[in-house]
């Protein structure tokens, strides 16, 4: 007899090394902001990407079978740029120049919030209690983490840019 394996896509493993090498990257980011201000620190960590990103488009000089862009997708590509590419690492650093590494970590988990709220509001994805719920307490959570940082009732400027780079 047989056995059937069900064999995992390759994206899934580069998206899984992805997340990890993301989730480690703040601990590290922390560290280099003692010697470097957070919008060079920023830029460089981008500039690192494009440079990685560009290297590997150019070893695989293959058509990815996307249809290709038209300009009507020019200010969408602008926007995703400059949030995405521009206000969200800066805002990244800014926040865990003022928190710490491990607070920043887990606040990172407020993107998936913003993601399902956007996807929910602009493009009508559906959305269930389940979904609120697991919302509401990662949300609940990144209250708690915030407060924690700031003393007594202060406002927690570095978690609110921590929160900002995970809505841009």
């Amino acid at each position: 007899a047989h056995e059937v394996r069900q064999v995992a896509p390759a994206g899934v493993g580069v998206a899984i090394a992805a997340a990890v090498l993301f989730g480690a990257s703040t601990p590290f980011a922390k560290l280099l902001l003692g010697q470097l201000s957070p919008v060079l620190l920023a830029g460089l960590l981008y500039l690192g990407s494009g440079l990685g990103l560009t290297l590997l488009y150019v070893a695989r000089r293959r058509t990815s079978g996307e249809a290709p862009l038209v300009r009507a997708d020019f200010p969408w590509l602008a926007g995703a740029t400059l949030f995405g590419g521009v206000l969200a690492p800066v805002l990244l650093m800014l926040g865990l120049a003022t928190t710490s590494a491990s607070t920043a970590s887990l606040l990172l988990n407020l993107e998936g919030v913003f993601t399902a709220l956007l996807a929910w509001f602009a493009f009508r994805e559906n959305f269930d209690w389940r979904i609120f719920l697991g919302m509401v307490v990662i949300v609940a959570g990144g209250v708690l983490l915030s407060w924690q940082d700031a003393p007594g009732l202060a406002f927690p400027i570095g978690s609110m840019a921590v929160g900002g780079a995970c809505l841009c």
